[in-house]
């Protein structure tokens, strides 16, 4: 009867050699110093700090303020375990037995070409204002500390800032000096922009030839501004405010006057107007009505009276 060998798998334990701990080795004889830059993953996240694996005999910190001071700055939907974060060293020990580092240093440095980059390019970028200051408003621009002028807050001058507390606008980088750590915005030239295309789209919708209703605004030397019923604002110049020759339309209107006038052109997004037409236009039409009422009557007079009669 022949003996059937079970077969025994072996299981190789590896072997761990100094190899495998070089790295550690390495760094457990490195020494940490003040503004050394160190490469770490991330271990975890709170809403206060972030902790590092630096391959060190010590763990990394790094506090919310030091890598971020937008104070609507969320760290754990912004970092995550896994990450890896560049830093530099501010304290080799915090006192706790962690090395305490900070992103902002570096992050500032790229933040301030960032901007400068937005503002040579003129670029339209959105910001929240966080803070009402005398004079202005405040705004965090990555993560840099912005100041937004009252005057350059809107395309109107703002007189109750309050109202602009919390709000999300479009800013460009009007000043980014990074050695005096001036950041100046400005929501002023974006309104103004989005005024015109706004404007611009209305324009495209009125028709030449039309006539509208609207309110003197103010008296130039070659014309007038009209403030038009449907929100838009155009030029009637001199030579359409009337048939006559005037010298300047003050001698004809005044602000606040109540005109009705027809557009002319919408040509270049600009509205060209005429009161002179509209008059022309109304004249005409009260000179048919007078001469087809006069015809008629005498015609209806002398037919009524030939037929009377008998020959």
């Amino acid at each position: 009867m022949s003996q059937e060998h079970n077969e025994t798998d072996v299981v190789e334990e590896k072997v761990e050699t100094m190899a495998d701990y070089m790295e550690e080795l390495e760094a457990s004889f490195q020494r940490v110093r003040k503004g050394d830059v160190l490469t770490g993953t991330v271990v975890s996240v709170t809403e206060e700090a972030v902790l590092l694996d630096l391959k060190y005999f010590a763990g990394g910190i790094i506090h919310k303020e030091d890598i971020n001071g937008d104070p609507d700055y969320h760290l754990a939907a912004e970092i995550h375990p896994g990450d890896e974060i560049t830093a530099t060293v501010l304290r080799p020990d915090d006192g706790e037995g962690n090395v305490l580092l900070s992103a902002k240093l570096l992050g500032d440095q790229k933040a301030w070409e960032t901007c400068n980059t937005l503002l040579n390019d003129r670029t339209i970028v959105t910001v929240k204002i966080t803070e009402i200051v005398k004079g202005g408003a405040v705004a965090y621009l990555e993560g840099i500390r912005g100041f937004i002028p009252a005057s350059k807050l809107a395309a109107e001058y703002v007189e109750d800032l309050e109202t602009y507390q919390g709000k999300t606008i479009e800013v460009t980088v009007v000043t980014a000096d990074e050695e005096n750590k001036k950041l100046i915005l400005s929501g002023r030239e974006p309104a103004l922009l989005k005024q015109k295309e706004e404007n611009n789209i209305k324009i495209a919708k009125c028709q030449v030839g039309a006539v509208m209703e609207g309110t003197v605004d103010s008296l130039k030397d070659y014309g007038a501004f009209i403030n038009l019923e449907n929100g838009l604002t155009g030029l009637l110049h001199i030579s359409q405010i009337s048939s006559q020759r005037i010298k300047h339309p003050g001698a004809i209107l005044k602000e606040g006057q109540k005109v009705k006038v027809k557009i002319l052109s919408t040509a270049d997004h600009k509205i060209s107007l005429s009161m002179k037409a509209v008059q022309e236009e109304e004249e005409a039409a009260e000179a048919v009505t007078f001469d087809y009422e006069e015809n008629g009557s005498a015609s209806t007079d002398l037919s009524a009276l030939l037929k009377g009669l008998k020959f």
